[in-house]
């Protein structure tokens, strides 16, 4: 199980285990992430002995996220992840590895240094993620993403697909 902190789960600097809600847990490993912009901690519940993942990163800049139809939201990366992992739903995909790819796309944003983005090229660069990730994921959201009406647009994605091997 992978949690980021947040207060339904931190108490102080205690985080509670959340299969008995026990506010002792015990650290098993800490490192950064591959980016190095957050930690990721394995702990174990000395309670019910189950282990669990949490992340620690730090929330500095607020990016904002331009709409197609001009609306402003705030950046959500779990949206990011739900989003990936429908597109990899049945696919031989593991978690950490979308988790790892929003990482990178958060990262390479605040790199940028801006406070806005729009939806259109942050859904490019989950493309070009899940393309390096798994083929068909890719091809799922990408129909999705850029609407594909029917079975040709499929059939021109694949075959870009098949000319970059």
């Amino acid at each position: 199980m992978l949690l980021l902190f947040n207060n339904k789960n931190k108490i102080g600097d205690r985080v509670k285990c959340p299969f008995c809600l026990k506010t002792e847990t015990k650290v098993l490993d800490s490192r950064l992430t591959s980016t190095q912009d957050s930690v990721r901690r394995r702990r174990e519940c000395p309670g019910c002995l189950k282990r669990f993942t949490t992340y620690e990163r730090i929330e500095d800049t607020n990016i904002s996220v331009i709409k197609k139809n001009n609306v402003i939201q705030q950046f959500e990366r779990k949206k990011l992840i739900t989003g990936m992992l429908k597109a990899c739903e049945k696919r031989p995909v593991k978690r950490e590895k979308i988790e790892q790819s929003v990482d990178e796309i958060e990262s390479e944003l605040r790199k940028k240094g801006k406070t806005e983005i729009t939806s259109r090229k942050i859904g490019e660069m989950v493309i070009d993620k899940l393309l390096s990730l798994d083929p068909v994921a890719y091809v799922r959201f990408a129909s999705v993403y850029r609407r594909f009406t029917d079975v040709s647009q499929f059939a021109k994605e694949v075959k870009k697909i098949n000319q970059k091997k």
